[in-house]
Protein backbone atom coordinates (compact mmCIF):
# COMPACT_ATOMS: atom_id res chain seq x y z
CA UNK A 1 0.00 0.00 0.00
CA UNK A 2 1.56 3.90 -0.98
CA UNK A 3 2.59 5.19 2.10
CA UNK A 4 0.86 8.81 1.55
CA UNK A 5 -2.48 6.71 1.31
CA UNK A 6 -1.80 4.48 4.38
CA UNK A 7 -1.30 7.90 6.23
CA UNK A 8 -4.96 9.19 4.84
CA UNK A 9 -6.62 5.99 6.21
CA UNK A 10 -4.74 6.20 9.32
CA UNK A 11 -6.13 9.43 9.74
CA UNK A 12 -9.42 9.07 9.26
CA UNK A 13 -9.78 6.38 11.30
CA UNK A 14 -7.94 8.03 14.19
CA UNK A 15 -10.52 10.81 13.40
CA UNK A 16 -13.49 8.84 13.96
CA UNK A 17 -11.64 7.21 16.98
CA UNK A 18 -11.23 10.33 19.02
CA UNK A 19 -14.56 11.31 18.05
CA UNK A 20 -16.02 8.39 19.53
CA UNK A 21 -14.52 9.31 22.35
CA UNK A 22 -15.49 12.75 22.78
CA UNK A 23 -18.93 11.34 22.12
CA UNK A 24 -19.17 9.06 24.70
CA UNK A 25 -17.34 11.64 27.30
CA UNK A 26 -20.26 14.00 26.34
CA UNK A 27 -23.30 11.87 27.10
CA UNK A 28 -21.75 10.91 29.89
CA UNK A 29 -22.16 14.07 30.99
CA UNK A 30 -25.15 14.63 29.57
CA UNK A 31 -24.83 17.17 26.49
CA UNK A 32 -27.67 17.65 24.64
CA UNK A 33 -27.29 15.98 20.58
CA UNK A 34 -25.90 19.49 19.71
CA UNK A 35 -23.20 19.41 22.27
CA UNK A 36 -22.30 15.45 21.69
CA UNK A 37 -22.00 16.26 18.21
CA UNK A 38 -19.60 19.38 18.58
CA UNK A 39 -17.57 17.34 21.41
CA UNK A 40 -17.09 14.28 19.10
CA UNK A 41 -15.93 17.02 16.23
CA UNK A 42 -13.65 18.88 18.80
CA UNK A 43 -11.42 16.09 19.86
CA UNK A 44 -11.57 14.16 16.01
CA UNK A 45 -10.23 17.17 14.42
CA UNK A 46 -8.71 19.41 17.46
CA UNK A 47 -4.97 17.70 17.47
CA UNK A 48 -4.41 17.02 13.65
CA UNK A 49 -5.80 21.37 13.68
CA UNK A 50 -2.96 22.41 16.03
CA UNK A 51 -0.57 20.64 14.18
CA UNK A 52 -1.24 21.07 10.49
CA UNK A 53 -1.51 25.16 12.01
CA UNK A 54 1.74 24.83 14.06
CA UNK A 55 3.82 22.86 10.59
CA UNK A 56 2.47 26.13 8.66
CA UNK A 57 -0.13 23.21 6.42
CA UNK A 58 -3.04 25.95 5.97
CA UNK A 59 -5.18 25.56 5.88
CA UNK A 60 -5.92 22.57 8.26
CA UNK A 61 -6.47 19.58 6.34
CA UNK A 62 -9.83 18.90 8.23
CA UNK A 63 -10.97 22.55 7.07
CA UNK A 64 -9.64 21.60 3.70
CA UNK A 65 -11.61 17.81 3.40
CA UNK A 66 -14.97 18.25 4.51
CA UNK A 67 -14.87 14.52 5.13
CA UNK A 68 -13.18 14.35 7.92
CA UNK A 69 -16.08 16.48 10.07
CA UNK A 70 -18.47 14.21 8.00
CA UNK A 71 -16.61 11.52 9.68
CA UNK A 72 -16.76 13.24 13.26
CA UNK A 73 -20.45 13.81 11.99
CA UNK A 74 -21.57 10.31 11.75
CA UNK A 75 -19.63 8.68 14.35
CA UNK A 76 -21.12 11.17 16.91
CA UNK A 77 -24.88 10.41 15.50
CA UNK A 78 -24.57 6.67 15.63
CA UNK A 79 -23.18 6.45 19.31
CA UNK A 80 -25.70 9.08 20.54
CA UNK A 81 -28.01 6.58 18.93
CA UNK A 82 -26.74 3.85 20.80
CA UNK A 83 -28.81 2.83 24.30
CA UNK A 84 -27.71 4.54 27.27
CA UNK A 85 -27.62 0.98 28.63
CA UNK A 86 -25.08 -0.50 26.06
CA UNK A 87 -22.84 2.73 27.01
CA UNK A 88 -22.78 2.32 30.83
CA UNK A 89 -21.86 -1.22 30.65
CA UNK A 90 -19.28 -1.01 28.69
CA UNK A 91 -16.92 1.75 29.87
CA UNK A 92 -13.45 0.67 29.14
CA UNK A 93 -14.44 1.27 25.68
CA UNK A 94 -13.56 5.23 26.18
CA UNK A 95 -10.07 3.89 27.69
CA UNK A 96 -9.29 1.44 24.26
CA UNK A 97 -10.30 3.89 21.75
CA UNK A 98 -8.36 6.02 23.18
CA UNK A 99 -4.89 4.13 23.52
CA UNK A 100 -5.78 3.02 19.62
CA UNK A 101 -6.32 6.97 18.27
CA UNK A 102 -3.24 7.86 20.54
CA UNK A 103 -1.61 5.47 18.50
CA UNK A 104 -2.89 6.28 15.36
CA UNK A 105 -2.23 10.03 15.66
CA UNK A 106 0.92 9.62 17.19
CA UNK A 107 2.21 8.03 13.94
CA UNK A 108 0.34 10.57 11.58
CA UNK A 109 1.41 13.48 13.43
CA UNK A 110 5.30 12.16 13.36
CA UNK A 111 5.05 11.46 9.01
CA UNK A 112 3.54 15.04 8.93
CA UNK A 113 6.56 15.86 10.46
CA UNK A 114 8.93 13.84 8.62
CA UNK A 115 7.26 15.13 5.45
CA UNK A 116 7.55 18.68 6.11
CA UNK A 117 11.03 18.77 6.62
CA UNK A 118 11.26 18.63 10.42
CA UNK A 119 14.28 17.95 12.35
CA UNK A 120 13.60 14.74 14.85
CA UNK A 121 13.03 17.03 18.25
CA UNK A 122 9.70 18.75 15.98
CA UNK A 123 8.80 14.89 14.79
CA UNK A 124 8.54 13.54 18.08
CA UNK A 125 6.65 16.81 19.49
CA UNK A 126 4.55 16.74 16.41
CA UNK A 127 3.17 13.36 17.30
CA UNK A 128 2.52 14.22 21.02
CA UNK A 129 0.93 17.27 19.85
CA UNK A 130 -1.34 15.42 17.17
CA UNK A 131 -2.63 12.78 19.55
CA UNK A 132 -2.76 14.31 23.02
CA UNK A 133 -4.41 18.23 22.20
CA UNK A 134 -7.87 16.52 20.66
CA UNK A 135 -8.32 14.57 24.58
CA UNK A 136 -6.90 18.16 26.37
CA UNK A 137 -9.66 20.24 24.68
CA UNK A 138 -12.51 17.14 25.48
CA UNK A 139 -11.71 17.43 29.14
CA UNK A 140 -11.42 21.30 29.31
CA UNK A 141 -14.91 21.63 27.97
CA UNK A 142 -16.40 18.95 30.47
CA UNK A 143 -14.32 20.94 32.95
CA UNK A 144 -12.44 17.85 33.88
CA UNK A 145 -8.54 17.63 34.57
CA UNK A 146 -6.86 16.62 31.22
CA UNK A 147 -6.15 12.82 30.85
CA UNK A 148 -2.66 13.74 29.12
CA UNK A 149 -1.58 15.42 32.85
CA UNK A 150 -2.70 13.03 35.25
CA UNK A 151 -3.01 9.74 33.24
CA UNK A 152 -0.84 6.73 33.19
CA UNK A 153 1.92 6.70 30.34
CA UNK A 154 -0.79 9.25 28.35
CA UNK A 155 1.65 11.62 26.80
CA UNK A 156 4.99 9.60 27.79
CA UNK A 157 3.51 6.62 25.44
CA UNK A 158 2.79 9.01 22.32
CA UNK A 159 6.83 10.84 23.15
CA UNK A 160 8.15 6.94 23.20
CA UNK A 161 6.44 6.15 20.14
CA UNK A 162 8.15 9.20 18.29
CA UNK A 163 11.15 7.96 19.48
CA UNK A 164 10.53 5.26 18.13
CA UNK A 165 9.77 6.65 14.93
CA UNK A 166 12.74 8.50 14.34
CA UNK A 167 14.65 5.42 14.96
CA UNK A 168 12.94 3.07 12.59
CA UNK A 169 13.18 5.72 9.74
CA UNK A 170 16.78 6.39 10.70
CA UNK A 171 17.37 2.58 10.52
CA UNK A 172 15.42 2.33 6.69
CA UNK A 173 12.84 0.52 7.90
CA UNK A 174 9.81 0.69 4.76
CA UNK A 175 6.50 3.24 5.58
CA UNK A 176 3.97 0.54 6.01
CA UNK A 177 5.78 -1.50 8.82
CA UNK A 178 7.13 1.56 10.32
CA UNK A 179 3.53 2.73 10.77
CA UNK A 180 2.45 -0.08 12.17
CA UNK A 181 4.76 -0.56 14.87
CA UNK A 182 5.02 2.97 16.17
CA UNK A 183 0.85 2.97 15.93
CA UNK A 184 0.36 -0.73 18.01
CA UNK A 185 3.67 0.34 20.13
CA UNK A 186 1.86 3.18 21.42
CA UNK A 187 -1.32 1.38 21.99
CA UNK A 188 -0.11 -1.59 23.73
CA UNK A 189 2.51 0.73 26.54
CA UNK A 190 -0.76 3.24 27.38
CA UNK A 191 -3.04 -0.23 28.02
CA UNK A 192 -0.13 -2.26 29.53
CA UNK A 193 0.35 0.83 31.48
CA UNK A 194 -3.64 0.90 32.48
CA UNK A 195 -3.68 -2.14 33.53
CA UNK A 196 -0.84 -2.21 35.70
CA UNK A 197 -1.26 0.79 37.20
CA UNK A 198 1.67 2.73 35.76
CA UNK A 199 2.54 6.09 36.36
CA UNK A 200 5.48 8.72 36.68
CA UNK A 201 6.77 9.89 39.68
CA UNK A 202 4.49 12.11 41.89
CA UNK A 203 5.81 14.91 44.07
CA UNK A 204 4.20 13.94 47.35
Amino acid sequence: MDAQLLILLMDFFGTAVFALTGTIKGIAHRLDLLGVVVLGCTVGIGGGVLRDTVLGLTPAGAFSDPRYLLVCILVSLFVFLLPRKWLAGNRDVIVYADAVGLGVFTVIGNAKAMQSGMPNITVILSGVLTATAGGVIRDLLVRTIPTVLKSDFYATASLLGGLLYCLLQYLGVPSVPLFWSVAVSVFLMRIIAFHRHLKLPQKR
